[in-house]
């Protein structure tokens, strides 16, 4: 079984040796960087499928490296590990593209469910941060995607809740909190330039069959 390719970048060496063990074996681990100028030097090669990064980096910060990356690697995805609590900085890093912004106060299982949900096409933030961010996030994602490219995990929260179910049970189902599918929702019904419940509804039983 192939496992997701993980590059991990922060200029914290402890903290980087305690993310390898804490994401082994459940993801392959093809680099570990102490800042972003190296990191983008080196990974065009190592061809991964998610990145975590800090900010606050020396050589380049990570937001600059972030640019970079999805101008280069535009599939691989982004979680930014983070002590950043502010929410500015948090809706500015989905801006720029990210699927993941974990605080770095939180616990490891966070950052575990974190890669998770970004492997599965999802987009995750630390609970702490998002109440009161959805639209946000929402404006923020409105402008980097286009109207109909939803991803497989939006799609699954869409056909879920076109069922008739609740947040509570679409996010039971997924392993998700409710919060969460509230936040895949209100990110699709933008997307797709949609206002109304039923509007939805009736998109997702005219598209999702």
């Amino acid at each position: 079984m192939l496992h997701t390719r993980i590059v991990l970048v922060d200029d914290h060496r402890i903290l980087l040796d305690a993310l390898k063990k804490l994401v082994e074996p459940e993801f392959e681990v093809v680099g570990v960087f102490v800042d972003g100028q190296t990191m983008l030097e080196n990974i065009a090669s190592l061809r991964p499928d998610i990145i975590v990064l800090d900010i606050s980096m020396p050589a380049m910060d990570g937001f600059s490296a972030g640019e970079h990356l999805k101008k280069l690697l535009p599939k691989t995805k982004l979680v930014f590990l983070t002590s950043f609590e502010d929410r500015d900085t948090a809706a500015e890093a989905f801006k720029l593209g990210a699927s993941g912004y974990v605080l770095k106060v939180s616990a490891g299982t966070e950052l575990m469910t974190a890669l998770r949900e970004v492997d599965r096409g999802g987009f995750y933030a630390s609970p702490i941060l998002t109440d009161g961010m959805i639209g946000s996030f929402v404006r923020a994602f409105k402008q980097m995607k286009s109207p109909h490219s939803l991803t497989p995990r939006q799609r699954e929260v869409l056909r879920l809740l076109a069922e008739g179910n609740s947040m509570k049970s679409v996010g039971q189902t997924l392993n998700i909190t409710p919060r969460t599918v509230a936040f895949h929702k209100y990110t699709i019904m933008e997307q797709l330039n949609i206002k109304t419940n039923a509007e939805l509804i009736n998109y997702a039983h005219a598209h999702l069959q």
